[in-house]
Order: C-alpha cells, then structure tokens, then sequence
C-alpha cells in the first residue's frame, strides 16, 4: 500500500502527503549522530529508516510504526531490525536504556495527531529524555516553529532547515536540560 492510500485511510496518523525527501532523512540522520541506540518514531515507508541503517550500520536501530501493514513491510526490509508495531509510548514507557546515548528520530505528525495520542507521546518522549540523560530526539516539522510545546528544563534547538523536500521542513533537537 503507498502513502497516499494510509493517508487516505488514516490521515491524522499520516503525518504526510509524500515520504521525506532524501535530503530531510539525511539531515535527520545527521542530527543522530554519536547514538548507541537509534529509536526511529513514524517511521512509515522507511525512506528515513533507509538513511539511519545506511548511515549507522553498526548502531542498534529500534523502528516504531503504528500502522501493521508499513510495519510488516518494514520489519521484512530490515530483517536485523527490532519493528515495534504500536504507539509510540508503548515502547518508549517500557523501555530502559539507562547508561546509553539513545536518539529517538521521530516523523511523527504532532501538528495533526488525535489529541490524546499527541499528549501522550509527548509526555512519554520527555520522560524517556529525563531517565537517560545525555539522549535526544530529532523531530521534523513543517511548521516556522518548535515540533510541539516544551517544558521547563528541555531545550529545542533548530539543526536545520530542508528546502529540498515537499514542503519545506525544520530539522529540530529537543534535550533536557539538567
């Protein structure tokens, strides 16, 4: 199934009208760089997963995708691969990764999600964040702005911005702070 028909049958959880280009994987890959552990979020038709195993051959790379079709699809592309087919918090409130530098790279639509998931994979992000210090996460937005709203003792911070993909899109990392 391609993009366009899970956008059509589900388009608040597909958070685009055409996969990320290869220059916003590229520039969310590079923003990865230094993981011990890559937790990719949204990850969809893999056009970002492509980039990351590519890129970092060597680093443990964990895919989350909430629809079971691009899932399965991903889980037999990548074979090596731990697919989580779930949401995202389902994974990141499990998982325990203390001592690792893990970088969660998330395509995720915050601008669009139901509000419920939204908030709830946000808070899960942030605790995920403050259990293992020194990890980050990578989000894309298309909006002029933050992926979503911080918190005190997070910082967002603008890596990039791709005016080679459709449309235009900010490559952002958010840290906690200490």
């Amino acid at each position: 199934m391609t993009l366009l028909a899970h956008l059509i049958k589900a388009p608040a959880l597909t958070g685009a009208v055409a996969p990320s280009s290869q220059f916003l994987a590229k520039a969310m890959a590079d923003a990865a760089q230094g993981a011990a552990h890559i937790i990719e979020l949204g990850a969809g038709t893999g056009a970002v997963t492509r980039v990351l195993a590519r890129q970092y051959p060597d680093t443990r790379l964990t895919v989350v995708e909430l629809q079971s079709a691009l899932a399965g699809k991903l889980a037999r592309t990548y074979p090596g691969t731990l697919v989580h087919a779930g949401p995202a918090a389902e994974l990141l409130d499990q998982l325990n990764d203390e001592g690792l530098r893990v970088v969660i790279v998330s395509s995720l639509p915050f601008r669009s999600m139901p509000t419920v998931a939204r908030v709830e994979t946000r808070n899960s992000i942030l605790q995920f964040l403050r259990r293992n210090p020194g990890s980050w996460l990578v989000q894309f937005t298309y909006q002029p702005r933050a992926p979503f709203a911080g918190e005190q003792g997070f910082t967002w911070k603008r890596k990039r911005t791709v005016v080679a993909n459709i449309p235009p899109a900010g490559v952002w990392t958010l840290r906690a702070t200490a």
